[in-house]
């Protein structure tokens, strides 16, 4: 062994197909990639669950995102004015105070090597509460509750939805497996506490179907479609007939039964909600067409059977009508087209309207048919051609308007 340093010892000789006569002295035989033994290849079960845990880790990931961008907005609005006039560009190292001066300094180191090497891609972003995570804005905010106490009721509450985030947030930051439960109450979690921040969009229909995260911001790619379900009995489960038609100021419907409607809604809650001021539009499929023949064929039912369906909700729909003072605004007509769609849809004419549409399929009752939900008054998308599309929307509007303009009233 040499004194200025340590000597390797020689490879072993006894590998098949080497010669220990070939190894200098010191030197380090390394095993052969194929005597490894390791399986690089992934195959579909593998594949398959990390491509779940990417999914659920990017759905809280905006979630998380959301919540952090909106606290660090709620922060600089109540704090800044406090410490910017004395200490300008430093009030997040003043605000934060000796309790919190390493995480602080932390932060500031971290930005400066931002800075260095070109990271600070938006000029915005050049400050340090733009580095602080979401832990050290809760710390700034629990620190100084007096200063936030006028705007927010509970701080208990707020401190709860933040706890419940942190284990999601833990668990996305270190790309870890997220459980669909876990993802869940991060995701009502978040959802809370952006309401609590006043963060919430505002729109009309959200009062009936909230607009989700990732809605709201990868909508533009799925038009105005906000969600799609494989029946009507998985829609019921998150959007039930009282959410969908209560409140509501305008329903227009279309369909062959429209059962949708008059099997959820007893005729007691349909004078209800026409007497509130709902003005209300029912389009069903005439009973006596051949059309219900044809679709009774379909459908394998007996002769007459669907027809009869159809003439049962007519007649409840047409009680309920006789029972408001102002008929007029429930109207009833029937259409001899062949069907192709049923389509309920609230509050059509303004910004905040909602749809359930469903088309009908050869073999498959209404009760079975895939379930698209579609928010109106939605954003108009610009595609890459310059095209403007303002979703399905506008398209089933439409064609309720021109079936309903070709139909014949219900006396």
């Amino acid at each position: 062994m040499s004194s200025g340093g340590l000597e390797l010892p020689p490879g072993d000789a006894g590998h098949e197909g080497e010669d220990s006569a070939e190894i200098p002295p010191g030197a380090v035989s390394l095993a052969r990639p194929i005597e490894i033994g390791a399986e690089l290849a992934w195959g579909a079960d593998a594949w398959s669950e990390v491509r779940t845990r990417a999914q659920r880790a990017g759905r809280a990931y905006i979630w998380l995102n959301l919540v952090e961008q909106r606290l660090r907005s709620v922060v600089a609005a109540v704090l800044r004015p406090v410490y910017d006039p004395v200490h300008g560009e430093d009030w997040v190292v003043a605000a934060a105070g000796p309790a919190g001066q390493e995480w602080v300094q932390r932060a500031v180191a971290v930005r400066e090597v931002s800075r260095r090497k070109g990271y600070l891609l938006d000029p915005a972003d050049d400050n340090v509460l733009s580095f602080l995570t979401l832990p050290q804005l809760r710390e700034l905010m629990v620190q100084h509750w007096p200063c936030f106490e006028p705007y927010f009721d509970d701080r208990r509450e707020v401190e709860l939805a933040l706890d419940e985030l942190e284990v999601a947030r833990n668990v996305v930051s270190r790309n870890r497996a997220l459980n669909e439960a876990v993802l869940a109450q991060a995701e009502r979690a978040s959802a809370r506490l952006l309401e609590i921040l006043g963060g919430g969009t505002g729109a009309p229909s959200a009062e009936r179907l909230p607009v989700d995260a990732v809605e709201d911001l990868v909508g533009d790619r799925y038009a105005d479609v906000v969600s799609v379900h494989p029946d009507r009995v998985r829609l019921q489960r998150q959007l039930p007939a009282e959410d969908l038609f209560g409140g509501a100021r305008r329903l227009d419907a279309i369909g062959i039964g429209l059962n949708l409607l008059v099997q959820n809604f007893s005729g007691r809650r349909l004078v209800r909600l026409a007497e509130s001021g709902c003005r209300v539009r029912l389009l069903f499929l005439n009973p006596a067409s051949s059309a219900v023949k044809r679709r009774e064929r379909e459908l394998g039912l007996r002769k007459g059977e669907l027809s009869r369906t159809v003439e049962m909700n007519i007649l409840h729909v047409r009680r309920v009508r006789a029972r408001l003072k102002d008929p007029g605004a429930f109207e009833i007509q029937v259409f001899d087209e062949t069907p192709r769609f049923t389509a309920y849809l609230v509050d059509g004419d303004g910004p905040g309207g909602l749809a359930v549409v469903q088309s009908y399929l050869r073999r498959a009752r209404g009760m079975e048919a895939p379930v698209l939900v579609l928010r109106g008054g939605g954003r108009a998308v610009v595609r890459s051609d310059e095209e403007l599309d303002t979703g399905l929307f506008q398209t089933y509007r439409e064609e309720f308007e021109s079936v309903w303009a070709d139909s014949r009233p219900v006396s």
